[in-house]
């Protein structure tokens, strides 16, 4: 080991280099070049991986129909059987806490569901009342059209006022009328509910909740200073209750009754469906079949499939899920039905695109800044400690969010040992970004194994970055700028970096892939693609790889390439042409040792030539 950091120091110093046998370093230098040559060819993407297989279910595309199908069945098990419980549940409160979307696409699916439960011969609930003059009295129920009389069924509302959820009595003169509320209407039945109406206001809650542990409709005044003229008989109720919000609109119901939230039952609306095999895609298929038929369109032609499942990829982030939202698809449909006198792939592209030219100007105007070299970016060339990061932009209020690069840099100099994220300490820094960094910094340290401190200090920042920068997708890029700049090492302009590190210098996943090299991509073809630009991203990322036409056809033609890595020794030799770590030639790791070997034990600086004549005088 002491020997080859002594080869090291003569080769990088140029001092006689003619101590090392020029065999051994061609030797070295050919098994350098062949190294690294595996590392770009093993871990090189190729184009037929950039977005999801659809081809191997052409069969199923030419050959769907709704005939003898339950998508819902399919696709819903858990909301299914949690409404089977609901409706067969005999003590306890009758309510389903349900978690999905609280708009009415949603709902009326959900009452689809919920409408299979229903008894096949309904029954009347309720009653009847009978006004005569200052009395009101409440008779059985025996017409079905009288308006306190409800055979049961599924009541869907996403918003609603006092008035409509418990109806009000309306006085007209002399003469008093009781109006109906949708608990009346859904009485015996399943009233469907969003949530966030009665957060709002929680005293509609608590009435709610009394009513249905009571098992009656106490009438009561609108008004408080001013009571009912007459009394109202109370109403017999019997309802089952489904509470339909997110996540966090049902955590703020937890907050104000923890107690019925505790004896609730809970399920969730899937939003998405694991693609497994072709019975997983046959049902996803059916479901978007359904969507359409709901919205009175006519069934997609056969080559709409792959291009809609490009499309969903993006919006799930995974080749294997695929996006079950109603409203999400029903957009698509509808989108493309604009653009064409049937669905197909030429009608769904031109939507597609129309959309994305709409929703485009932030993006192309942050493009235009890169390319008039106003945001500093290079595409080309080498540079020490700067490298070219990955992130994505999501601006407030706008529908999209784009990639574009960021110039990373990082410089060092002599210190004792402190790590300054530059975002930190000027509060621009989130806190999972200052934590990516100290994972790469404790990397760094355990590697070079150092008996004593690291006698230099590093500084990294992102450049020309005015707002904040969190998450730690870039703490792979960080790492590479850092090693490069502690071992004097340049970094190719040409590739840029996006991943997160472990400990172990294991590359982990990161998001927004897509639009993080589809960002990249942009400048460089807008500058002209070399054949030697590209990504180097996570290995576990591939899977989530949806990306547009032109990258793909891109890196078909050579002219822009894709490394998927594990870990960090696999990109630095992309970086660099040189390895991290390596028992024979030169590797990185020996560099920064060297300059580390060197700092702390500094050649004695030689006198200027007089005072080593006066010296030589005094010797005599």
């Amino acid at each position: 080991m002491q020997q080859r950091k002594t080869c090291c120091r003569h080769h990088s110093s140029g001092q006689n280099s003619a101590v090392i046998n020029p065999i051994n370093s061609c030797i070295i230098a050919l098994f350098l070049n062949l190294t690294n040559a595996n590392i770009l060819t093993n871990t090189q993407i190729t184009w037929q991986t950039l977005q999801p297989d659809s081809a191997r279910y052409h069969s199923i595309f030419s050959n769907l129909s709704l005939e003898d199908s339950d998508s819902l069945a399919a696709v819903q098990p858990r909301l299914l059987n949690a409404l089977a419980h609901l409706h067969h549940q005999t003590i306890g409160f009758p309510l389903l806490l349900l978690r999905s979307q609280e708009n009415r696409d949603y709902l009326a699916c959900i009452a689809e569901a919920a409408e299979r439960f229903q008894p096949d011969e309904p029954t009347l609930h309720g009653g009847d009342y009978l006004i005569m003059g200052d009395s009101v009295s409440l008779q059985p129920a025996s017409n079905p059209d009288r308006p306190f009389t409800s055979q049961g069924g599924v009541h869907i509302a996403d918003w609603f006022e006092p008035e409509q959820l418990f109806g009000c009595v309306r006085q007209y003169k002399d003469r008093i009328q009781p109006e109906p509320g949708l608990i009346h209407r859904a009485n015996g039945g399943t009233l469907i509910l969003a949530v966030t109406p009665l957060l709002a206001q929680p005293l509609m809650w608590l009435r709610l909740r009394k009513c249905i542990e009571l098992g009656r409709f106490d009438w009561y005044s609108q008004d408080e200073r001013q009571p009912l003229p007459v009394a109202i008989p109370s109403l017999p109720l019997d309802l089952r209750l489904v509470l339909c919000g997110e996540r966090d609109a049902l955590a703020s119901f937890q907050e104000m009754d923890a107690e019925v939230h505790e004896m609730a039952l809970y399920s969730e609306f899937e939003e998405n469906l694991q693609i497994n095999d072709e019975d997983d895609m046959t049902n996803w298929c059916q479901w978007t079949l359904a969507q359409a038929e709901k919205a009175e369109l006519a069934a997609p032609d056969a080559d709409f499939w792959p291009l809609l499942i490009n499309e969903a990829v993006r919006m799930t982030g995974d080749q294997e899920t695929l996006p079950l939202c109603p409203r999400w698809l029903r957009r698509q449909l509808q989108e493309a039905a604009l653009h064409g006198e049937s669905l197909n792939a030429v009608a769904l592209k031109d939507a597609l695109e129309a959309r994305e030219w709409r929703e485009s100007y932030l993006a192309e105007r942050m493009r235009d800044e890169i390319l008039l070299d106003q945001i500093m970016i290079e595409t080309d060339g080498e540079r020490v400690g700067q490298i070219n990061g990955l992130s994505v932009v999501e601006f407030p209020g706008h529908p999209r969010p784009w990639g574009e690069p960021s110039r990373i840099t990082c410089v060092v100099h002599p210190g004792d040992g402190e790590f300054n994220d530059v975002e930190r300490k000027a509060e621009l820094g989130g806190n999972i970004h200052a934590k990516g960094m100290m994972i790469m910094q404790a990397y760094l340290i355990a590697e070079l194994e150092l008996d004593q401190q690291l006698p230099f200090s590093a500084s990294v920042v992102f450049e020309q970055s005015y707002s904040e920068v969190d998450g730690d997708s870039a703490s792979l890029a960080e790492l590479c700028a850092l090693i490069s700049a502690l071992a004097n090492q340049p970094l190719t302009q040409q590739i840029a970096v996006t991943g997160s590190v472990d400990q172990f210098g294991n590359v982990q996943p990161v998001g927004g892939l897509n639009e993080k090299i589809e960002g990249f991509f942009h400048i460089c073809d807008a500058r002209g693609l070399t054949g030697k630009q590209g990504v180097i991203l996570p290995a576990s990322n591939v899977r989530h790889l949806s990306l547009s036409q032109e990258v793909v056809k891109a890196v078909k033609e050579e002219q822009f390439h894709l490394w998927a890595i594990e870990s960090v020794a696999d990109a630095l030799p992309l970086l660099t042409g040189m390895a991290w770590n390596s028992e024979s030639g030169e590797s990185l790791m020996n560099l920064i040792q060297e300059r580390i070997t060197q700092f702390n034990q500094p050649e004695v600086r030689q006198r200027p030539w007089p005072l080593r004549w006066m010296n030589w005088f005094n010797h005599r």
